[in-house]
């Protein structure tokens, strides 16, 4: 599938009480950082959790989630090339690219049948994934799965932005504008954000046959709640769920949304 190779040793690290591991492996002509929130010793399972961001950010905005999955299994938080801690690839890289280079890692670090997330754009590459590489996982969990058709535009899609930062924690809207402005940068952003908007995630949605746990935020104004039932009425097993909160739920309410994936993933 794809050449992967370590470059760089495994660094140790703590977050909110959890120790956690970084690491840069190389996938082709690209890179992805990697961070691994170790089992806790307590854990209640052997379940492994794989975490993709959305278009912007990084894996940063997980870190509460999970240290509440660590709970319950390995944790991998991904950031995807170009975005928060990985190089910037010199090109841009397109969403059957990136799930390219996300399945060569679950493949090669030996991922046993992990439950693979995605959030915001994150949604859009693992379904890439799910549908490219159908034997890396049988369970999926789409978290606010991008916009739907009819509200693809630049100027929507950033007003929609702006409401949910004035939903959001100051601590997330810190997270995310210094990783929009500072880590990605704009002009990778501006790069990246052709594939968000062009992609029609509906159309791969009725061949994504594995379990699928779609999660939406009930404050949501990026992702209506009537998209993302929408999005699990496409799935051939899907099922939805709603938690109190804006766009990243995850991040203003971790245990919570934490505890819906822990139950899907059993």
């Amino acid at each position: 599938m794809t050449t992967y190779h370590v470059i760089a040793g495994e660094l140790s690290r703590r977050k909110h009480g959890v120790e956690y591991f970084l690491s840069k492996p190389g996938i082709d002509d690209v890179a992805i950082v990697v961070k691994r929130f170790a089992r806790a010793r307590a854990a209640t399972s052997t379940s492994t959790f794989v975490l993709v961001h959305g278009i912007g950010v990084s894996s940063r905005y997980f870190h509460p989630m999970a240290a509440e999955l660590a709970k319950h299994g390995e944790v991998f938080l991904v950031d995807l090339p170009g975005f928060g801690a990985a190089p910037d690839p010199r090109h841009n890289v397109s969403l059957e690219e990136h799930a390219r280079v996300l399945g060569g890692f679950v493949s090669m670090a030996g991922l046993d049948n992990p439950v693979i997330v995605g959030h915001s754009m994150g949604s859009q590459v693992v379904s890439r994934l799910a549908v490219d590489f159908p034997e890396l996982s049988d369970r999926y969990v789409l978290m606010a799965p991008t916009a739907e058709p009819g509200h693809r535009t630049f100027r929507e899609q950033a007003w929609r932005l702006l409401v949910d930062i004035t939903r959001e924690t100051p601590a997330l809207a810190g997270i995310v504008l210094s990783d929009y402005f500072f880590r990605c940068g704009v002009p990778y952003f501006l790069r990246q954000l052709p594939n968000l908007l062009e992609d029609r995630i509906e159309d791969r949605l009725p061949q994504m046959t594995q379990p699928t746990l779609v999660l939406c935020g009930d404050r949501d104004p990026i992702v209506p709640r009537e998209w993302a039932q929408r999005v699990t009425e496409l799935l051939p097993n899907g099922r939805f769920a709603e938690v109190e909160g804006p766009h990243v739920i995850m991040h203003s309410d971790p245990v919570t949304t934490a505890a819906l994936i822990v139950e899907h993933s059993a």
